[in-house]
Formats: structure tokens, C-alpha cells, sequence
């Protein structure tokens, strides 16, 4: 008798836990929600989630409000994400250089697959072969024959030692069997100048801020770094396309929640989150950016957080990449 009477003690209680977490994930949002950016206003991750925090705000009737924290390779912006509140009201953006920082950094103050819990994918952004037009070279079959026989006279810029763009002109020069000499910005935005004036003739960096200095001419693409074309520049090669299987490398992003964040509010913002990415305004300013929509579910993107993790943590082993 006993038994049965704790049995239904339990039974009760457990519903009312249930009843409970439904209520508050029906009611969820009840307060602005902060979306913790780990780059400065304008950056890629940035200019990529803006439109997606409209919508979303739209969609649940509270404000999503950006809170940019750029530095140390964005891990300042993680770091800040791990020690929020697991409340459903702060959200963090995801990118490469979070894959990449393990491998990169001796010590972090964050673990991403132990202080995050995903909630979904929203979008992949290609990288693009740039160089001066100085170069005598139009194709990437003819650039790899002009640093072969130019070993260590050629230069090339990124936004930073250990950056997902730095990383890729690693991988490449692996994959080819080529060296240039690295030069690091803070930024692109630092080393598309001198790139457009020759001064670091060569720059892997993300598609949208190249486009309209290979439209007017400024700088010769030689192709991006995806799978397949992108639609922006069609006529641009992939790397795969020339002749290189193995090489794909992409600026990817997604939302997560610090860890232990009610699961019931993770699912909602799963499929809001989706919703918003597909709607109509968010790929078009998608479309204008280069940037091919992505989602997930929660399981698909910690699998494809750890996949990249140990994928560049190759890349870093065997560049030998340090951060400056």
C-alpha cells in the first residue's frame, strides 16, 4: 500500500515537473533575450545574425539583443557565453574560430563541447583565393606553377594567426605542396587594403567583402573553398573543382545555449530559429552576402562541432600554427 501511495506521489509530481516545463517553454520568451556575438559590430558573424534577431524578435514578441564581445580570437565573446545564466535569455554565436581554438589555445577559460548546448546551425559563408592582378597568373593550376618556382618569395595576408582564414591557406599550402610567407592583420578588414594595393599579393578571405573588388577588377579570384559554386560569383571555380578533392574549407555559424539551459526552451528556439533563417527577408540579405542558409538539429550540430574540432586540429598539428 505504501508503495502504490509513494508511486503516485512520484507519478503526480513528475507530471507536474512536465506541466510545468511545457508552461514555460509556451510562455518563452517573457524578456529581451541577449545574443552574445564574439565579434565587433559589422563582422562576419555579426552582419550574418542581425537580420536573424529581427526576425526572431518579431516571431516571439521580445526583443533579441545583440551584445557584441570581440577579442582574443573570439574567445573573449565565449568565455562570457559559458558563464552566463543557462536561462533561455542568453544565446551565444557559434563560428570556425571556436572549432579551432582548442587546438590552437594552451589553456581556455570555456570548453565548447562541454559548456554549450548546441541548438541549431544557421549558415555556411565560402572563402575565396584572391591575389593582385600583378600576378601573372589567371587560373589556380597556373598559381601553384608560379610559387613553385617562386618558393618563399610570396606573400599573403589573413586576419590573424590561427584565424579560420589563416588555417585555410595552411591546409592549402599542405594540400599543394607550396609555402608563402604569412603576414597577419587584425582583421580583414586591416589586410583587404593591401591586398587591393599589392603590398600582400595573395588573401584567402570570406566571400562578401571580396565581391565587389573582383567585380571592378581590384583583385583576381581563383576560386572559393566550398564543395560546389557559389551562386554570387558562379563563373569563380571551387578549389575542388581544380583539381583538389580533399580541400574544403568554410566560415560556418550556429546558436547555442550555455549549458543546462532547459531543454524544452532549446527545442522552441530550434525551430524558431529555423523558421526565422528561412524566411523570406533573411535569405535574401543571405543571398546579397554570399551566404548559403544552414540548419540542424541539436545532435546534428554537436556531431558537426566535433567533426570540425578534430578536423583543424590536424590542420593546426601540422602547420605547426601558433598565435602570435
Amino acid at each position: 500500500m505504501v508503495f502504490k501511495l509513494i508511486a503516485r506521489v512520484l507519478c503526480a509530481l513528475s507530471l507536474m515537473m512536465f506541466l510545468d516545463m511545457f508552461a514555460v517553454a509556451q510562455t518563452y520568451p517573457t524578456k529581451p533575450v541577449r545574443l552574445i556575438v564574439a565579434q565587433a559590430a559589422g563582422g562576419a558573424s555579426d552582419i550574418l545574425i542581425r537580420p536573424v534577431a529581427q526576425k526572431l524578435g518579431e516571431m516571439l514578441g521580445q526583443q533579441f539583443v545583440i551584445d557584441n564581445k570581440p577579442g582574443a580570437g573570439a574567445n573573449i565573446g565565449a568565455e562570457i557565453a559559458a558563464k552566463s545564466p543557462a536561462d533561455g535569455y542568453n544565446l551565444f554565436m557559434v563560428s570556425g574560430p571556436h572549432a579551432v581554438a582548442p587546438s590552437l589555445y594552451p589553456k581556455l577559460n570555456y570548453d565548447l563541447m562541454r559548456d554549450f548546448t548546441p541548438i541549431t546551425m544557421v549558415g555556411v559563408e565560402q572563402l575565396c583565393l584572391v591575389v593582385h592582378p600583378s600576378l601573372p597568373v589567371n587560373r589556380l593550376k597556373d598559381f601553384v606553377i608560379f610559387l613553385k618556382n617562386h618558393r618563399g618569395e610570396v606573400s599573403y595576408g589573413s586576419s590573424g594567426s590561427g584565424s579560420v582564414n589563416h588555417l585555410a591557406m595552411e591546409m592549402f599550402q599542405s594540400v599543394v605542396g607550396v609555402r608563402l610567407i604569412h603576414i597577419p592583420y587584425k582583421g580583414s578588414a586591416f589586410a583587404l587594403p593591401d591586398a587591393i594595393n599589392g603590398r600582400v599579393p595573395v588573401l584567402f578571405a570570406n566571400l562578401s567583402p571580396l565581391k565587389p573588388h573582383i567585380q571592378t577588377g581590384r583583385l583576381r579570384p581563383l576560386g572559393v573553398t566550398s564543395a560546389r559554386r557559389s551562386p554570387v560569383l558562379p563563373e569563380v571555380p571551387t578549389i575542388v573543382e581544380s583539381g583538389y578533392p580533399s580541400y574544403v574549407a568554410t566560415n560556418w555559424y550556429g546558436v547555442a545555449a550555455p549549458m543546462g539551459t532547459p531543454d524544452e526552451i532549446i527545442r522552441r528556439l530550434n525551430g524558431t530559429i529555423i523558421e526565422a533563417v528561412n524566411s523570406a527577408p533573411v535569405r535574401e540579405h543571405y543571398a546579397h552576402h554570399g551566404i548559403d542558409a544552414m540548419n540542424s538539429t541539436p545532435d546534428e550540430m554537436k556531431k558537426f562541432l566535433r567533426s570540425e574540432i578534430d578536423k583543424w586540429a590536424q590542420v593546426v598539428k601540422a602547420s605547426g600554427a601558433r598565435v602570435d
